[in-house]
């Protein structure tokens, strides 16, 4: 009984969790808005009757909710790619970027933002760069005899060191008084200037992503018991895996395009849904959904509020991020032993 009732409210938590943190970041700002004002302005399409202060219909739709929905998108995308590897890799240390799509994508979005390209050029970049980054790592990994996991991973860590270098090369190469502060703020990660447009040009990637992993949640409780297992129960790792890799580039490739690079998403939101509903991927990835949707737009609301200045978004994850991993670790240790 005390199991089923715990089940319960976790479930009753993951639901709810992102929708009252969704409803209250439109009242957290410098410009106060206040809980009738938001939800007359949410409902004057339908309801014309209900009329509020351009300034605030300004605010609301233009300015809190893009950013709202950027940051319950990147935190969901990133935190279900990472839940995802971490399955199929059968490795707790392992994240979103483990194939060296967020380093890619921030070479695109530097190449982008060097020759001057606009915000959606920036974005264009990214997000194929990153796709691009992870297509070599794969590549690199077939063209082992003996490639499997292990030659995947170290061929994601090289790729992933080799874009690095080059973002390092275009910095050095920018205009400091221009170009190169711009690179430096977007590779340190916000969502301060997000807009409904950049969020439509990933809502189908995004979308793909999430109904993939999803629908291949039993076969990642599959994969977990190993190859051969899941070969004599009339499942192909290699594609399985394949395609769960295909997705979460979809997904980490997206989100980066128009968040910069977030750290530690991927990384802790696993462990945090694995403690508060177990290793069943059944549960755990629309579990990492809810929590990493709730807590990247936790931390967004924190970095606009905490101080005058903004801090950039992926300040605050690693700042944050590091002791929670630690303490979660530590907590789900024997899940992983």
């Amino acid at each position: 009984m005390k199991n089923e009732n715990k089940e319960i409210i976790s479930i009753v938590l993951l639901v709810f969790l992102p929708i009252i943190l969704f409803f209250a970041s439109f009242l957290m700002g410098r410009y106060p808005v206040s809980p009738v004002d938001v939800v007359k302005t949410i409902l004057s399409p339908i309801f014309p009757q209900l009329t509020v202060s351009s300034t605030i219909n300004t605010i609301v739709w233009q300015i809190r909710l893009p950013r709202i929905l950027a940051a319950l998108l990147v935190g969901a995308s990133l935190s279900m790619a990472g839940t995802a590897f971490q399955g199929i890799f059968k490795n707790p240390l392992v994240s979103s970027d483990l194939l060296g799509v967020s380093n890619g994508a921030g070479f695109g979005a530097a190449l982008a933002i060097l020759f001057s390209g606009s915000g959606i050029v920036i974005q264009i970049f990214a997000f194929i760069f990153g796709i691009i980054s992870v297509s070599i790592t794969y590549l690199i990994s077939k063209a082992y005899k003996a490639g499997g996991i292990l030659i995947l991973i170290l061929s994601g860590v090289a790729i992933s060191a080799f874009f690095n270098s080059l973002i390092s090369a275009i910095k050095f190469v920018a205009d400091p008084e221009d170009k190169l502060p711009e690179i430096v703020y977007w590779l340190m990660g916000s969502l301060a200037s997000i807009t409904m447009d950049e969020i439509i040009m990933i809502i189908i990637p995004l979308f793909i992503g999430f109904i993939i992993l999803y629908l291949l949640r039993w076969q990642m409780n599959i994969l977990a018991m190993g190859d051969e297992e899941a070969q004599s129960l009339g499942l192909n790792p290699s594609r399985v895996r394949l395609i769960i890799i295909a997705a979460c580039t979809l997904l980490t490739s997206a989100a980066v395009s128009i968040s910069g690079i977030i750290g530690w998403i991927g990384m802790i939101i696993p462990h945090m849904a694995r403690i508060v509903v177990g290793p069943d991927n059944k549960i755990l990835i629309p579990a990492s959904l809810s929590l990493g949707a709730s807590f990247l737009l936790l931390i967004d609301n924190i970095s606009r509020v905490v101080i005058s200045i903004e801090i950039p978004i992926g300040i605050l994850t690693s700042i944050i991020g590091v002791p929670l991993f630690l303490y979660l670790l530590r907590r789900g240790y024997s899940e992983w032993s």
